[in-house]
């Protein structure tokens, strides 16, 4: 009874990270999208140069939540590429669903109270900075960005790393 009960938790888990990509193929070995946008589930993973961990670590992450792109997957393993368009491979436990945007623009960027260049600055944002995405309307070039549940504002897509420029996450 337990079993089913952990199972049925953990699609209803995962379920809830589930995001509309348009466009995106869907051909990687597990049947997602590839490129598809994740992000980074611990502050200390091991970035290898390849597929396993005989390969040598080419560098470590340590920034917990922050997006990387699934750009190919081999078994357990995901090749990612970061912000900086930097490509290693990261064992698949170390990523997670939750959709994330780091900010990529130098210096700083606005956070707005509406999805509008026009609308009120509530907030600056440095660069480098991770939100967790709570929607990017169809329509809108904007993001509504949570920023370690104490801001939560508007950014727009230019700014972001995380976001494909059409997607759409509701």
């Amino acid at each position: 009874m337990k079993k089913i009960f952990l199972s049925v938790a953990l699609i209803i888990g995962l379920s809830s990270f589930c995001v509309k990509a348009e466009g995106l193929p869907d051909d990687g070995e597990t049947g997602l999208a590839l490129p598809r946008m994740v992000s980074l589930r611990s502050n200390m993973i091991n970035a290898r140069s390849g597929p396993g961990s005989r390969y040598p670590i080419s560098w470590v992450y340590r920034q917990k939540g922050a997006p990387v792109e699934i750009t190919a997957e081999f078994e357990l393993w995901r090749k990612i590429k970061d912000w900086k368009g930097s490509e290693s491979w990261v064992h698949k436990s170390m990523l997670s669903g939750k959709r994330a945007a780091k900010l990529i623009t130098p210096g700083e960027s606005n956070v707005y109270n509406a999805p509008d260049y026009n609308a009120q600055v509530i907030a600056k944002a440095e660069e480098e900075v991770v939100g967790l995405i709570k929607k990017c309307p169809s329509g809108k070039d904007f993001c509504l960005i949570n920023f370690e549940n104490k801001i939560e504002g508007w950014v727009s897509k230019n700014d972001l790393f995380g976001i494909y420029p059409n997607e759409v996450i509701d």
